[in-house]
């Protein structure tokens, strides 16, 4: 099968198409052959060695596709159902791969396979962030926040869903066409951080008090700015590191800047009842139309690298899938 593997950490360049052999699942594996990859910022991380890999790594943590064969202890689907998955490991930028059968989520007929592969991973991680990576009291309809890339694959989404809580969003991007979509998508506010201040800009729309809970995915570039736009006792959620890792974090400033706090989270799904209900949330939300996810850039698998550069220069908005 081909695949995409990097032998050393480095750049866009280290991502190669090879020809491997054809995985054979084990007791409780499932091979699915990829219909659709999709591609997340964590996907640089690891190439680029911010988060270390052993090598030779394939990359990619999210795909959807058709059941090709399962291993003999695999109850949850059968060869033929249409799924689609996070791993826990690399792997998906490839024709086919195994995937751990408690990995795998079966598809209804109402979400197509390309939609799968675009939503899953960003938007379980909405999900988390919203409803569970919460300020002290909780959001509640009528609550300010601050959401930066609100143009990308994660932001498109978290605009939409925010909406759909009754939430007043703020979210910032670069650019007057990048602003567009994340009003298009549901922001009251957009802030284009390329020309304008953002702090200013969220002290005016709220009237000097700041916002309970700022969303952070940028990381380095935007990180002072996240903790000087909330409100005493406002939670900064940091979840990503697109512009690089955000600097290292005295923490007398929290207390100088009223008491604030910071959490690092992960997308947990620690039991599999709690992800069963995290993926019925996200499904329920594209069926009725709450959420509408747009593939806006689609790449063949050999053009892999290019798609990373174009990621890394924040030259895309909303989902990227890979093709095989």
């Amino acid at each position: 099968m081909r695949a995409i593997e990097i032998k050393s950490h480095g750049g866009p360049d280290v991502l190669q198409l090879v020809e491997v052999p054809v995985p054979d699942p084990g007791p409780t594996d499932v091979r699915v052959r990829h219909h659709a990859i999709g591609l997340n910022f964590i996907d640089t991380y690891q190439r680029s060695g911010l988060y270390p890999q052993p090598m030779p790594f394939i990359p990619g943590s999210e795909g959807a596709g058709v059941v090709e064969a399962v291993g003999a202890a695999v109850t949850e689907v059968k060869v033929g159902d249409r799924v689609t998955y996070v791993a826990s490991t690399g792997g998906s930028y490839a024709d086919q791969r195994l995937v751990p059968a408690a990995e795998i989520v079966k598809l209804p007929p109402t979400i197509e396979l390309t939609i799968a592969a675009a939503a899953l991973l960003k938007g379980l991680t909405v999900e988390f962030l919203l409803h569970r990576t919460q300020p002290q009291g909780g959001l509640h309809a009528g609550d300010t926040i601050v959401w930066h890339a609100a143009a990308g694959g994660v932001g498109l989404i978290a605009m939409q869903w925010a909406k759909a809580l009754g939430l007043i969003v703020i979210g910032t991007a670069g650019g007057p066409e990048k602003c567009a979509l994340a009003k298009r998508a549901g922001a009251d506010h957009v802030v284009d951080y390329h020309r304008e201040d953002v702090v200013a800009r969220v002290k005016e729309i709220t009237h000097g008090a700041g916002v309970k809970i700022v969303y952070d995915s940028v990381g380095k570039d935007t990180f002072e700015r996240s903790l000087d736009c909330l409100a005493p006792f406002g939670l900064l959620v940091s979840f990503g590191n697109a512009s690089g890792p955000p600097p290292a974090l005295e923490l007398r400033t929290l207390a100088a800047k009223g008491s604030l706090y910071v959490t690092r989270p992960t997308l947990y799904t620690h039991t599999k009842l709690h992800r069963a209900e995290m993926v019925a949330k996200l499904f329920e939300m594209i069926a009725s139309k709450q959420i509408v996810i747009e593939v806006s850039q689609t790449y063949a698998l050999a053009e892999a690298a290019q798609a990373h550069r174009d990621l890394e220069a924040r030259k895309t908005t909303g989902a990227t899938i890979l093709v095989p």
